[in-house]
């Protein structure tokens, strides 16, 4: 997700990036590439599709980052100028790289911006719609929120952006399928079978997907996405998930 400030842009998340793409295996793990056999293009990176846009690399100032997991903050190094923002207990878990699915999760190949980085106690920060959040991200505008949703990571966070027509909020991968969000929540096996395999705190991450439930019922004007449903994606930006972002407006999902 892409957003035009007055200033700047702010990028949330930046999927996998170039240096990702040129060099999958230094880069991402063997287990990854095995299980999924990623679709690496350079066009699809965040930094190609932004340059589509009409934007300079540099004219990103801030990321807002859900968790360190590779697939989300891979293309980090596409953006030396950024500060970068997540909770400080993702920063802590990832860089102990305490287990093997730490390790699956957290390249530290991608983190040469961690000079960059600016993290936030998750336990000091304001109340939104039921959830705890952080408001005060230096530099960036109050309109955009952390707010903790750990399960699938420790640290991990969903991103919410208030809007003139509502809020977005971007769950991140607290939930993976559309259906979860539903009042009988479903999802695919093989999709179920990955966040369980995933997940570094299962009753973190049940709990917080039902408190989700319940928010998207409750605030019916507020649009609800994750990062890795192809529907709610292409829902959104009104394109196929296929293909980069057209070389028109300014304010896009990418």
């Amino acid at each position: 997700m892409l957003a035009e400030t007055a200033d700047s842009l702010v990028l949330v998340d930046t999927g996998l990036g170039m240096r990702d793409v040129l060099q999958p295996r230094t880069r991402l793990s063997r287990f990854f590439l095995a299980l999924v056999h990623p679709d690496l293009r350079a066009e699809m990176t965040a930094v190609r599709q932004i340059q589509r846009l009409g934007f300079r690399p540099q004219d990103v100032r801030h990321i807002l980052l859900s968790h360190l997991d590779f697939d989300h903050a891979g293309g980090l190094d596409d953006f030396p100028h950024a500060r970068v923002h997540m909770l400080e207990r993702e920063r802590m878990h990832a860089q102990r790289q305490h287990s093997w699915l730490d390790r699956q999760h957290f390249r530290p190949q991608q983190w040469s911006s961690a000079a960059r980085w600016h993290t936030y106690d998750s336990a000091q920060g304001d109340a939104w719609m039921g959830f705890d959040c952080v408001r005060a991200l230096e530099g960036v505008p109050p309109e955009l929120l952390l707010v903790p949703l750990p399960g699938h990571t420790h640290g991990h966070a969903g991103i919410a952006l208030d809007t003139p027509s509502g809020w977005l909020f971007l769950a991140a991968d607290a939930y993976f399928h559309a259906g979860e969000m539903q009042t009988t929540p479903g999802c695919p096996p093989g999709l179920r079978a990955y966040q369980w395999m995933m997940e570094l705190d299962r009753p973190a991450r049940l709990h917080n997907q039902h408190r989700l439930r319940e928010l998207r019922h409750r605030q019916t004007g507020m649009e609800f996405f994750c990062s890795h449903d192809v529907s709610e994606f292409e829902r959104l930006s009104g394109r196929s998930a296929g293909v980069p972002v057209p070389r028109t407006g300014s304010t896009q999902a990418a």
